[in-house]
């Protein structure tokens, strides 16, 4: 008898409880989708939704939250929606970083946002953001996660040397974007950091996590501070979207763009070098255009100083023949 039909004889004279409740829920996601495409008796008990709930939760404990959960089990699939949308990171090309024509837009955008230290959750909030308003649509999008003043104390010991790489490898992120209308979701973040730095003026630590999807980015920003030896706070969690000229998208084309990734973008595993490496490319785009900017607005500055120059000894010129 061939080894896979003995394995799936073995396995339908299982009772179903028993495959649920100490086989499948000790699988991490992936590891259960594959399972489910081995034949239609696991099919059938891998989508049982109270699976993918506990498995969602316990890789996103944001969505635990119990405004959360009656709008998820709106979504076709329930929490295997959500975990299908939402691991492991988005991969999308935007045609481009603005658009003429704007279709429906949700009333709200849902965030749902963990941080990790090396891969245990340190802090999770969901937030609901307003996007029918016109301060939303024609204003830069920025959504900041914490109140101010608001600081996150995450109980982890400062590393006291090499600081940036102790970041860099322990402190990861996620960000679940919700569009409630749509019932999609898309992860923003690149889970582990793209690039950790120095504030120039505060010296506090600025990690960013960082996806690009073609002529935009999406750029998170948490902002470590504390003493060396102590605890390590949190006081900042940003998400913005930028484009190849180092501007903020305005909220009505953020829309655009982040309804496309969620129904478009291609969701992989996530090869951290790479990513560093995207997000490297596309802050030197963003650097070289800024600065032939500068280079054309300067010429034009000299061209008009020339232009006025002339223009004044012309009249100063034709004043003196008159006279």
């Amino acid at each position: 008898m061939d080894s896979s039909n003995s394995t799936h004889s073995a396995i339908t004279t299982l009772h179903p409880d028993i495959i649920q409740s100490h086989i499948l829920t000790r699988l991490d996601g992936t590891t259960l989708s594959s399972a489910a495409s081995t034949g239609s008796h696991l099919r059938r008990l891998c989508t049982e939704h109270h699976i993918w709930q506990k498995i969602s939760t316990a890789t996103w404990p944001s969505l635990q939250d119990p405004l959360l959960t009656p709008l998820i089990f709106t979504f076709p699939a329930t929490y295997r929606s959500i975990f299908s949308d939402s691991f492991p990171t988005v991969h999308y090309s935007s045609l481009s970083s603005s658009t003429k024509s704007t279709p429906s837009l949700p009333k709200e955008l849902i965030s749902a946002v963990d941080i990790y230290y090396k891969d245990k959750s340190v802090f999770s909030k969901l937030i609901r953001t307003e996007t029918y308003k016109g301060w939303f649509l024609s204003s830069p999008l920025w959504i900041e996660l914490l109140d101010p003043n608001e600081i996150i104390h995450t109980h982890v010991k400062f590393e006291q040397n090499d600081v940036v790489e102790w970041l860099e490898e322990n402190l990861s992120l996620s960000w679940i974007m919700i569009e409630p209308t749509r019932k999609r979701s898309v992860n923003l973040s690149s889970r582990l950091p793209v690039t950790v730095r120095r504030h120039w003026l505060t010296g506090e630590l600025e990690v960013l996590y960082g996806v690009s999807m073609g002529l935009v980015q999406c750029i998170i920003k948490v902002t470590c501070c504390g003493k060396a030896g102590g605890e390590m706070h949190v006081r900042e969690v940003s998400l913005t979207i930028d484009d190849m000229d180092g501007r903020h998208v305005i909220g009505r084309d953020s829309m655009v763009i982040l309804q496309g990734a969620m129904e478009n973008g291609e969701r992989k595993k996530v090869d951290v070098e790479k990513l560093k490496e995207s997000f490297a490319e596309f802050c030197v785009l963003k650097r070289e255009r800024r600065e032939g900017q500068m280079r054309r607005e300067k010429a034009m500055d000299m061209v008009v100083m020339i232009v006025t120059i002339v223009i004044f000894g012309l009249l100063f010129r034709f004043g003196r023949f008159w006279a």
